[in-house]
């Protein structure tokens, strides 16, 4: 028997195993998942931002700060705002916005890389980096334009009368700027991640063929913080770290100079990859700063024809027809990289999007390489029948609830109303069931990974915003309600939904933490 027949074989039966049933109701799903999800985020508000975890990851984080404001939006915009606001304050002067801001608060043991591995503030002078705030030196995927827009139209008021808007809008064109004209390393006008934790998908298989080239650091020269808070057998693992390790480093010791881009590699390091979620966040937070430049009196043709013309180089660049998904593109072993990544889906969130490649792509993630709808009702990390599978293992198989709401939104951007439904109430039901787990097994919906992770609460909060009014909502406050027409899956918010305000929810004081309210 093959490889494929065998695994389908072993894993039909029973492959649905969430215990949960497929339909709201008494014994059904978790209690007010809404109002447990709001208190994670209380938990892990700091006063100024939220921490994805309180025990394994006890600082602020650039993408998941994204994915909390988006959730955020709807319970305390306010909230929203400064999370944002917090995390662009730390922005460098060439414009990246770091992937890890420093509480300094937090004991140095408690999570390594620590501020004295990163050295950023004398390190990454040349590049601009603060001298008031320690930060790493490399990036995250850029999501923060698109979160900006979404937390504005949460409440426009509110921020107007702020000036939110005004105040993000040249840090966020910088952060842009600096990836456009800093990173295309191949000089095909895609970005390139230098680090797999840039990409924030860390240990993926996608990366096992372009870290082959990369000399690990010894395991005596760090320690790592995160075992002591995870099963090993769900985080990455040595040989995966050394190589992080020494990565990172060499980037440091080179100041955190990056390639000039146009094909010239001065200042890049052994490690640079072409990313397809990497390149389709920032085409869609191109979009959003499209709007956000309307809302501001500024013309926006440029970001649009920037936009398109990014989505274009994306398919020209990283499609394969013959396979139906995009794939990562290695700069220094040249060509692309044959392993199959939720990556390689996530560009489906693109409006434009050729009509036969977003088909292609329904078709790639509802087949036997992902199995949305049969073999499992989330989306896992790795392909499903690759040799490097593993459903606890990071990001070699779990699903993940930030990948998972981004795909939610591309099935309904291109009209797959049923089946984003069906992802949503998944994602929905397991958040809860798990605890807000940080991410799960793909088959049976185990937890894995930390509890209480503030995206899986906030991008439940989202995903209930826009329920049909099965999933109770947090006591007191009144059922969530559908807040307008999808229109193709871009509502008035411009990117997949109506935001519409509060509908359905509290006051801006209702999920202060208990370190700080919200910040005026």
């Amino acid at each position: 028997m093959d490889r494929t027949a065998q695994l389908a074989n072993d894993r039909t039966e029973g492959a649905i195993a969430y215990g949960l049933p497929s339909t709201a109701g008494p014994g059904g799903a978790p209690p007010d998942p809404a109002a447990g999800a709001a208190r994670v985020l209380e938990r892990n508000w700091t006063g100024t931002s939220t921490v994805p975890s309180r025990s394994l990851y006890p600082h602020q984080w650039s993408w998941d700060s994204a994915f909390i404001a988006i959730g955020l939006r709807h319970i305390s915009p306010l909230r929203a705002q400064a999370e944002l606001e917090t995390l662009l304050s730390a922005q460098w002067g060439d414009g990246r916005v770091p992937h890890i801001v420093f509480n300094p608060s937090v004991p140095f043991d408690a999570y390594f890389p620590s501020p004295d591995f990163w050295r950023s503030s004398t390190a990454g002078r040349a590049a601009g980096a603060p001298r008031t705030v320690q930060t790493s030196g490399i990036v995250q995927p850029p999501v923060h334009a698109l979160a900006a827009w979404l937390v504005h139209r949460a409440d426009p008021g509110l921020s107007r009368a702020r000036g939110f808007l005004p105040r993000v809008y040249p840090r966020l064109a910088a952060w842009h700027r600096y990836l456009l004209h800093r990173r295309d390393l191949g000089g095909g006008g895609l970005v390139s991640v230098v680090h797999p934790w840039e990409q924030g998908m860390d240990n993926s298989p996608c990366w096992d063929a372009p870290l082959s080239r990369v000399t690990p650091a010894p395991t005596r020269t760090f320690r790592r913080a995160d075992l002591a808070h995870g099963s090993p057998e769900d985080r990455p693992t040595d040989l995966d770290y050394g190589r992080y390790v020494r990565l990172a480093t060499e980037y440091r010791d080179r100041g955190y100079r990056d390639g000039l881009g146009g094909g010239e590699r001065d200042g890049a390091g052994e490690f640079a990859v072409e990313d397809p979620a990497f390149n389709a966040l920032l085409i869609a937070s191109e979009h959003a700063l499209a709007r956000i430049a309307g809302e501001l009196g500024a013309t926006a043709t440029a970001r649009q024809a920037r936009a398109e013309r990014l989505t274009a180089a994306l398919v020209e660049r990283l499609w394969d027809p013959a396979r139906g998904m995009f794939f990562c593109r290695d700069l220094r072993g040249g060509g692309l990289v044959p392993e199959r990544g939720v990556s390689g889906l996530v560009p489906l969130l693109l409006p434009g999007l050729p009509g036969e490649v977003a088909t292609a792509l329904v078709g790639t993630l509802t087949g036997p390489h992902f199995g949305l709808g049969g073999a499992t009702r989330l989306v896992p990390s790795y392909d499903l029948l690759g040799e490097s599978f593993d459903p606890h293992r990071y990001w070699r198989g779990p699903a993940w609830f930030n990948t998972g709401w981004l795909v939610e939104r591309g099935l309904r951007a291109h009209g797959e109303r049923e089946r984003a439904d069906a992802l949503r109430e998944a994602l929905v039901r397991t958040a809860g069931a798990t605890g807000f787990a940080e991410y799960v097994d793909p088959y049976t919906g185990e937890a894995c990974g930390a509890l209480g992770f503030s995206w899986t609460a906030a991008l439940t909060l989202d995903l209930l915003h826009d329920s049909p009014g099965a999933v109770v909502s947090p006591e007191g406050v009144g059922p969530f309600a559908r807040s307008g027409s999808d229109r193709n899956g871009f509502g008035t918010d411009g990117f997949g939904r109506n935001a519409s305000g509060r509908d359905g929810f509290g006051t801006e004081a209702s999920i202060r933490g208990d370190k700080g309210g919200d910040r005026g």
